[in-house]
């Protein structure tokens, strides 16, 4: 039994031995948004989780169908990994949070987009239908599941829709358990959805949605559910099923395949953010600056910053934080203790860069090797300031990082600084960015791409710099550039000729 009464769930016994069935819970918790996948679909990488919560009745087990109600069209699943409690947890830090998980599974959490404009981001009546979360079918011991392990993936009618790590979320486990018991008790038993990658996609009746959660060796088996429609009348008064185009393409989202739920969407999936990185990161800065300029953006490269490790290339999603200029009474009020400069680098996900808005004041150190150093330890893949940097020595032999400055100054930052507020719009260098912005960084220096063009424009910038690579070889062998830089009419049948070889010779 437990989980309201079910029976279904197929458990690990030799797991379970010496630890008790969950109750049924109490509450079912569920984030909006946690992976970076999906909040790129979305056009907004939050700062922190939010929440809402669904009710115990909308639990379902494994074979359970899920009904799409009268008037309903959008009906889309989310593959989510579902924590559920073993250990009451009030308060918790991250570093205790994982010890109050009982168990481990796979979740689907279900919801009508048809209705969401009801209750807005409470979404009561949009994804509190009876049947709306499957959970199941295996629990995993969390004692013996490693959270940096887990994996989830999704399949409608078989085909792979959904495939995350723990390296896609921008909050941990850890981290949503800390964040929800900072005001909520949670108790043994209780459910929460920890979000949804990218490739949430509407389904329909006769369609079957399957996931699995694996952690290592182990795995909680696919989670089965099979779309039908319902057959209660769903009648006024109350708000009633409602569409229109904002909504239909938040249902269908865009990291869709063929074939699935019956849409018209494109056949192939998009890229994932760590292809857009790999992307961004393969061509230089200098020839993504010429891209961005050719599309009409001349304000996006940073001015006057050096590199700690002129070398290296970095890409990656801006963490930001913001400095204000120093004041007695502000600096003791936020200055010290857990302030937005350590706040924003614990919030660190790995391949994300640490921006630093100091507004080019260069008369005190920003950051130094030992919160430079946490940075990197958290997964930063490069840190940027406006300002200066103290213990330059270190952060350049000590860091594999490049670290991205105005100056190099020994004082420390509340000579000048406040730190201020992270995960905000900043100024850094000349340039407006955001949060999730995506940074390039070489010897040339640092280039923001925004996210919506970045695909295109690195493959754009990879093409260009392919052609460089033949002009230059024809300028090597003594040809003149006239018609050649760029690449002419008159060059094209012989630099296609080109690209057919090299292509050979890689196969």
């Amino acid at each position: 039994m437990g989980l309201g009464g079910s029976d279904h769930f197929i458990y690990d016994h030799h797991a379970m031995s010496e630890h008790p069935v969950p109750p049924a819970p109490s509450k079912i918790v569920a984030v909006h948004s946690s992976y970076r996948s999906r909040a790129l679909e979305r056009g907004a990488a939050p700062a922190w989780p939010s929440y809402f919560l669904k009710p115990p009745s909308t639990l379902a087990t494994d074979g359970d169908p899920v009904l799409r109600p009268p008037g309903c069209e959008l009906l889309a699943f989310e593959g989510e990994v579902a924590l559920i409690i073993g250990t009451r947890a009030i308060r918790v830090t991250p570093a205790a949070a994982w010890e109050h998980v009982g168990w481990v599974t796979a979740a689907n959490d279900f919801g009508v987009h048809d209705l969401r404009y009801a209750d807005k981001g409470s979404n009561v009546r949009s994804k509190g239908v009876d049947g709306f979360t499957p959970l199941g079918p295996r629990l995993l011991d969390a004692r013996s599941v490693d959270p940096a392990a887990i994996t989830i993936r999704t399949w409608v009618n078989g085909n792979l829709v959904q495939d995350s790590g723990a390296d896609d979320m921008l909050f941990g486990f850890a981290d949503i358990i800390a964040d929800i018991t900072r005001l909520t008790t949670l108790e043994p038993g209780d459910i929460i959805l920890t979000g949804t990658p990218a490739g949430s996609t509407v389904v329909a009746p006769g369609d079957l949605v399957e996931v699995e959660v694996q952690a290592g060796r182990q795995a909680t088996g696919p989670l089965r559910s099979p779309i039908g429609e319902a057959t209660y009348p769903l009648a006024e008064p109350g708000a009633m099923p409602q569409v229109d185009e904002a909504q239909r393409a938040a249902a269908y989202g865009t990291r869709t395949r063929a074939g699935v739920g019956g849409g018209d969407r494109a056949s192939e999936a998009d890229p994932t953010w760590q292809e857009i990185l790999a992307a961004v990161s393969a061509v230089s800065t200098a020839t993504l600056a010429s891209q961005l300029r050719k599309r009409g953006y001349n304000g996006l490269t940073l001015d006057r910053l050096h590199s700690t490790r002129p070398a290296a290339t970095m890409a990656g999603f801006a963490r930001t934080v913001r400095y204000v200029p120093y004041r007695e009474d502000l600096s003791a009020a936020h200055g010290s203790g857990n302030n937005a400069q350590k706040q924003a680098i614990e919030q660190v996900r790995p391949g994300e860069v640490l921006v630093i808005e100091a507004r080019g004041d260069l008369t005190a150190g920003t950051i130094g090797d030992i919160l430079g150093l946490r940075a990197q330890v958290r997964g930063a893949v490069g840190i940027i300031t406006d300002g200066a940097i103290r213990d330059s020595e270190a952060l350049r032999h000590r860091l594999d990082i490049p670290v991205y400055y105005g100056a190099v100054h020994p004082a420390v930052l509340g000579r000048r600084h406040v730190p201020w507020e992270a995960n905000v719009t900043i100024a850094c260098a000349g340039v407006t960015i955001q949060p999730g912005d995506i940074l390039a960084g070489d010897g040339d220096g640092v280039v923001v791409v925004p996210r919506g063009i970045a695909w295109q424009v690195a493959a754009d910038a990879r093409e260009q710099e392919r052609q460089e690579q033949f002009i230059a070889e024809m300028v090597a062998k003594g040809e003149p550039v006239t018609g050649l830089y760029p690449l002419g009419p008159r060059w094209q049948p012989a630099y296609e000729a080109w690209v057919r070889e090299r292509e050979g010779m890689s196969t």
